[in-house]
This record gives C-alpha cells, sequence and structure tokens, in this order.
C-alpha cells in the first residue's frame, strides 16, 4: 500500500513559499520516502534551496521534480505567478528507482541502474525531460522501449533556467532527462487527453516532402480541409490543428501538431512536424469546449476503472492550455477533483507532455496512484 499528503502555496517570495508550503502539509505517512516537487520559473534559481529546505524539514531525501510555467495541486492552479506544489509518499522499501543525467545515449544510465531494473521490472515511469536536447524525443522512445516501461512526464518549460531535480544531491541538472522509475507491484492508472476533436475522417497522404503535405488521398491537400471545414460549418482559424496517426496503435491514437500554412496555388498544407506518404491525418479543432469534453471522458474512463478515490495523482498538462484553454488556471485541477474525488496531487504545465513513449502537444496525462 502506498500513502501520500500534498501541499501548495503561492507567494513572491521564494522562502515564504516554501513556509507556507510546509505549513499546509499534513502529517506525513509513516516511512515517507520520497517527495515531488514543481515550482513556477519564477523560482528555477531557487529550486535547490527551496528542496534542501524540503529535504530538511520532512526528513525525505529522494525528491524528483522541475520547474514550468505553472504549476498544478488538488482542486487548484497557478500559471504565471510564483508558486510551488509539493507531494510527499510512502511507498514500500526499494520499490523505486530515481535516475537523472540521461542527455547524448543509454550506456550509463544501463550501467548506473541495470541490476535494479532486472530485479524489480518496472512497469511505470515519472519523467522529466529538457527540451532544448535535441535527442529528448528519441531518448524518451528508447527508454520506454528498453526497460519496457509506460512513461508519464513532460518537457521542462522556463524563460529562464531549465531546473531538474533528481535524488538527494543538493544540486538542480539540466539538459538531459530525469525522474524516477517504479517497480511492477506499484498500482498506478494513466489516462491521456487530446483536447482536440476531429472535423472529418482520417486520410492518406500521398505525396509529402519534410513538413509540406502536398496531396492527400492523390489531391491537392487544400481539398480535403476545405471539405472539412465545408462539413464541420465555422471554425476559427486558430483552432484548426492537424492529428497524424500513431503507427501500431490499437486505441487510435494520434499526435497533436499546429497547421502552420497553407499554400492555396499549390494546394499544400504545412504542420509543424515530419510527415511523410503513406501517413494517416485528419484535421481536428482545439478550442475550450472540444477540450472540456474530452478531459471528461478521460476521467470518466479511469474512474470507470477503479470506482474509488485514488492515493495520489501526478498531472502535466501543456502550457497552451491553462487559462489559455479554459475559464481559469484551475479548470484542469477542478474537474479532476470533481470527477475522482479531493486527493493528494501536484504537477505542473510542460512544453510538451510525455505518455506512454511519445512526446505530445496540447494534451492532458493523469497518473493515479491506486
Amino acid at each position: 500500500m502506498s500513502a501520500f499528503v500534498s501541499s501548495h502555496a503561492a507567494d513572491d517570495d521564494a522562502d515564504e513559499a516554501v513556509t507556507l508550503t510546509l505549513a499546509g502539509l499534513p502529517p506525513l505517512p509513516q516511512g515517507a520516502n520520497i517527495g515531488f516537487v514543481y515550482a513556477t520559473d519564477s523560482f528555477a534559481a531557487e529550486l535547490p534551496s527551496l528542496v534542501g529546505r524540503l529535504r530538511e524539514a520532512t526528513g525525505v531525501k529522494e525528491w524528483v521534480g522541475t520547474v514550468g510555467l505553472g504549476v498544478s495541486a488538488t482542486s487548484a492552479g497557478y500559471f504565471d505567478r510564483p508558486a510551488l506544489s509539493v507531494m510527499v509518499g510512502a511507498l514500500p522499501e526499494n520499490s523505486f528507482r530515481v535516475f537523472s543525467g540521461l542527455e547524448r545515449g543509454m550506456e550509463d544510465f544501463r550501467r548506473k541502474h541495470g541490476a535494479w531494473i532486472a530485479e524489480k521490472q518496472p512497469a511505470f515511469g515519472i519523467v522529466h525531460a529538457d527540451p532544448r536536447n535535441p535527442k529528448t524525443p528519441e531518448l524518451v522512445t528508447q527508454l520506454a522501449d528498453e526497460l519496457p516501461c509506460y512513461l508519464v512526464g513532460g518537457l521542462t518549460s522556463s524563460r529562464s533556467r531549465h531546473a531538474q531535480v533528481a535524488g538527494a544531491g543538493a544540486g538542480a541538472a539540466e539538459g538531459g532527462i530525469s525522474g524516477v522509475l517504479f517497480a511492477g507491484d506499484v498500482a498506478v492508472a494513466c489516462g491521456l487527453s487530446q483536447g482536440c476533436s476531429p472535423i472529418g475522417p482520417s486520410r492518406g497522404v500521398t505525396d509529402a516532402e519534410a513538413n509540406i503535405i502536398k496531396t492527400i488521398e492523390g489531391k491537392p491537400a487544400v481539398d480535403a480541409l476545405k471539405a472539412d471545414l465545408e462539413s464541420a460549418g465555422q471554425v476559427l482559424a486558430q483552432a484548426l490543428h492537424v492529428a497524424l496517426s500513431v503507427p501500431g496503435s490499437d486505441t487510435g491514437d494520434f499526435l497533436v501538431r499546429n497547421l502552420l500554412g497553407v499554400d492555396p496555388e499549390k494546394g499544400w498544407i504545412g504542420i509543424g512536424d515530419h510527415v511523410s506518404a503513406g501517413d494517416r491525418v485528419m484535421f481536428c479543432r482545439r478550442d475550450p469546449k472540444s477540450a472540456g469534453e474530452d478531459l471528461e471522458r478521460m476521467l470518466k474512463r479511469l474512474k470507470a476503472r477503479r470506482n474509488a478515490v485514488p492515493a495520489a495523482g501526478l498531472y502535466y498538462s501543456c502550457v497552451a492550455r491553462g487559462p489559455y484553454l479554459f475559464e481559469g488556471e484551475s479548470t484542469e485541477a477542478e474537474m479532476i477533483a470533481d470527477m475522482l474525488g479531493a486527493f493528494p496531487l501536484t504537477g505542473f504545465f510542460g512544453n510538451g507532455e510525455i505518455s506512454s513513449s511519445r512526446l505530445y502537444g496540447y494534451t492532458g496525462v493523469l497518473a493515479l496512484f491506486e
């Protein structure tokens, strides 16, 4: 069994934010041995010292976390203002493994953690990654496939340091991937909310180059877009996106990418990702109504799997969501509590979200400890 408590606070002063967070933290569960900490990027430079205070006050040595433009908590969110969200848990001894420094390849990671992985067979992991590292997408896939392990997390979002916390050390890492792996007997349920609704069917790309879709089903790509817009009615240009189907997915999964532009003369469409002939694409809309409905569907699916209040949760949302998409900075956290109950929750708004072995955008990813 696992037990968790959480707390959160907002204050312009980093030390006061920690003081308020600690004051709101319920009594720690017996055997507390892991902490999660997320700070808005206003506190990026102070993150190591903040964690030092948390470590000293709680006695918990192992901490993992990072910074974002916003952070999530139980029924609350803080966006683009100084804030801190913390969760402390008690897990069975040796049931988790904190790691950091995965920047270029898997060799050093295998050497440090291979024995524990072979013994514990981790099936789930929380990861934080630096979006400035061009190898991040490749490393996320390699890590998930090699373990094999279901990963959940996000890319650090910051206007200053891209600080990550991992382990019992006093410093903060940057540039790579860090996080924590959980042994196979730690029960976790995960959900992904895409935040978009299709406005037309999935179609095959027949000609493409780099990020330019030239033809769809043998016709100019823009013809398919026009057909979907006509059937869907008025759709604001800023709400339009392109979804790429994930090969081999048995759940109809897709990756949402920006629609960058249209060449009306050639009939070409530019999107925010590479695309090749044979890929399948569909046009979709992203607006508050569609995103809210999709998040609600995801939460209902999780509730149906186990109709009990979770022990704890971690929520990772896109920086383009939050108050930019919903009514306020706390909307998503409030929806989670309304549907699943009030339980310890923490997380952050990132530059991309991680689910399974892939990087997503515009999504909300929820992990629940049962």
